[in-house]
């Protein structure tokens, strides 16, 4: 009798899955064409919270109800806790694997033991990411990944390619971030990964600089302050 009423369960169990899924499907199906010309839904899923579905398009989360007749834009938070639950949800859609990061594309600096790596999209231009570099300065036991991300001028390419071409990258990066001094012309012959890095950008979708991304693949965007670092740093294992 257990058995049977297990097998029961599982095969309730099942349907309900099953059901749940055609349902997603059919707002799929409904909200789409009301999003407008040329739209792609990339998902959508019923959420925990007053019966909303979740609609993704892209990076960005939309909800719904299950008849698709509203269309809800913000977000969601707790009125318990406070808990941002769509920034949550934005935050790990926009998880990395670390690993597969083309470091050999990067400049490198390690600090201490290094044994704490982030890595980080900047322009050369970025007066955001000159900040988040002195910031770096008082950061200490890390191992910083730069990948020069040239999006904000043609000037930035020039600057990044002498950079790159220069014997000691890391200082030549400093000496222009941290002092205004730009490095000497990089010699015609010498090649960057400047297309590939664009590439990679574009793929992460890193619309800003600096991005940061830490090892449990999360990311942040903008130059966040030596204490908000620390505290990030300390919750990753």
């Amino acid at each position: 009798m257990h058995k049977l009423a297990l097998a029961a369960m599982l095969v309730l169990s099942s349907a309900s899955a099953v059901a749940e899924t055609a349902q997603e499907l059919a707002v799929k199906k409904m909200i789409e064409p009301r999003l407008g010309q040329g739209a792609k839904i990339d998902s959508v899923a019923k959420t925990p919270y007053s019966g909303l579905y979740e609609v993704r398009v892209g990076s960005d989360i939309l909800y719904t109800d299950e008849k698709a007749k509203y269309l809800f834009i913000g977000r969601i938070l707790d009125t318990q806790t406070y808990q941002d639950y769509t920034k949550a949800r934005v935050d790990e859609l926009s998880k990395i694997k670390f690993s597969d990061l083309p470091l050999a594309s990067a400049m490198k600096v390690v600090k201490g033991n290094g044994k704490r790596v982030i890595a980080v999209f900047e322009d050369p231009n970025c007066g955001y990411c000159k900040r988040f570099d002195k910031t770096l300065q008082e950061i200490g036991n890390i191992t910083i990944y730069t990948f020069l991300y040239n999006i904000l001028s043609e000037d930035s390419v020039t600057k990044a390619r002498d950079i790159w071409c220069s014997a000691d990258r890391s200082k030549a990066w400093d000496n222009w971030m941290l002092n205004g001094k730009a490095a000497a012309a990089a010699a015609a012959g010498c090649t960057t990964p400047h297309e590939k890095v664009l590439a990679l950008g574009k793929k992460l979708k890193v619309t800003g600089t600096p991005t940061i991304f830490f090892t449990d693949g999360t990311r942040i965007p903008g130059a966040i302050d030596a204490q908000g670092l620390e505290a990030k740093l300390a919750t990753i294992k």
